[in-house]
């Protein structure tokens, strides 16, 4: 089954890292990412530009608004994510465990739904 992590990160957290600290993490994430692909496991990987950066678009009644940025305020943003491959949501944890951004936010792991069977469920090509 495929899990997409979402890994928030705190800024406050972040800027107390050492540059060379965060250096070392992330060269230890870019080897542990791939062994997870090498394995089988990490299907793809991004990291995210800051949200103010990001625009967000809703459309009610018709009318598509823009604004800057994301909806909500909070002291976490999404940094970035992994889609892996894991026997279980277990399976998938103890690899959201194995990068180190939790101490700097949160890794949201969630099971990812199968497209196709959606697909085939509503009769689409």
């Amino acid at each position: 089954m495929q899990y997409l992590t979402l890994i928030h990160i705190d800024p406050a957290l972040l800027a107390e890292l050492p540059q060379d600290d965060y250096d070392r993490l992330m060269r230890g994430c870019f080897e542990k990412a791939d062994a997870l692909r090498d394995a089988g496991h990490l299907h793809g990987s991004q990291q995210l530009l800051e949200p103010d950066t990001a625009r967000t678009l809703r459309v009610r009644d018709g009318l598509a608004r823009i604004t800057d940025g994301p909806f909500a305020e909070t002291r976490e943003f999404l940094a970035g994510f992994n889609l892996i491959e894991a026997e279980s949501m277990d399976a998938a944890m103890e690899i959201a465990r194995q990068f180190p951004w939790s101490r700097f936010g949160s890794i949201e792991v969630r099971p990812v739904r199968d497209m196709q069977a959606v697909r085939e469920r509503v009769g689409a090509a």
